[in-house]
């Protein structure tokens, strides 16, 4: 789930001939098995999360919410790509009823679209699309850390492997959109998903986000606990996952603005 991991990474596809441990891998299947393991576990699913936010001088914050997310199919029952998201926030007080909507698109040509509904306002704000990289409530995720960023929008190659992982090289097709130059992710042999991923602004390594923990839950690999890091300032935020469930149901009506002032609570517990 938020999927966070990271990072933010939509896609997909039916893959064949996956990579063998005797074969090179084919890099587009690779990618595709990364983000399918890592964001689309499940036709929907649930979790609830807390963040530990801590600054460069150690102070902490933290932030409890609960994450719904459903993958969008067309009229034949088959999936787009696209999926649908809320993050609804319990604690602490001053984010309670902030709730962050996303309406994630696969195609490279539409932005993703994100909303936030802050309550002490009763303003839904939208995230503009050159935002996406900046701070998720406070946090060191980003925006798009927790609803994925889309595999199309950066371009990969196969750098040498590990006795464990497979490592890739990616560069953004549009680099004027993001911060960094390029970045390495790991991904894991057995599960395929991104354990690792290092962003770099040139040659320096400024940004890191991991998985600090894998369960299976219904036999799906699940990152439960992860971590996002600022390696110039020293800062890091910690997010932790319980009560993770997939394919429970969740109806296509909740994902709407309605949501945002009316949480749907027979689905958030």
């Amino acid at each position: 789930m938020i999927k966070l991991l990271c990072v933010s990474l939509a896609l997909a596809v039916t893959l064949v001939g996956v990579a063998k441990a005797d074969a090179a891998p084919d890099v587009k299947s690779l990618v595709a098995m990364s983000e399918k393991a890592a964001y689309y576990a499940g036709d929907d699913g649930r979790s609830m999360a807390r963040m530990i936010i801590v600054d460069s001088q150690g102070r902490k914050q933290m932030r409890q919410f609960t994450l719904l997310r459903k993958d969008v199919l067309d009229e034949s029952g088959v999936e787009t790509g696209d999926q649908r998201m809320l993050v609804f926030f319990q604690r602490p007080t001053e984010v309670k009823g902030t709730v962050f909507r996303v309406e994630k698109h696969a195609a490279l040509s539409e932005d993703d679209d994100r909303w936030l509904y802050l309550p002490a306002l009763d303003l839904v704000k939208r995230i503009a699309a050159g935002d996406k990289r900046t701070s998720f409530v406070g946090s060191h995720f980003f925006y798009e850390d927790v609803s994925g960023r889309a595999t199309k929008e950066d371009n990969f190659t196969l750098l040498p492997e590990t006795d464990s992982h497979f490592v890739l090289r990616a560069t953004p097709i549009n680099p004027d959109s993001v911060e960094f130059s390029h970045y390495i992710v790991e991904i894991d042999k057995a599960t395929y998903l991104p354990t690792l991923i290092n962003f770099y602004k040139g040659e320096q390594n400024y940004r890191r986000v991991e998985a600090v923990k894998i369960d299976s839950i219904e036999g799906k690999p699940t990152v439960v606990r992860s971590k996002v890091s600022d390696l110039t300032s020293g800062g890091y935020t910690l997010m932790e996952f319980r009560g993770v469930a997939y394919n429970i149901g969740l109806p296509d009506s909740i994902f709407s603005e309605r949501s945002l002032r009316t949480p749907p609570h027979a689905h958030l517990n």
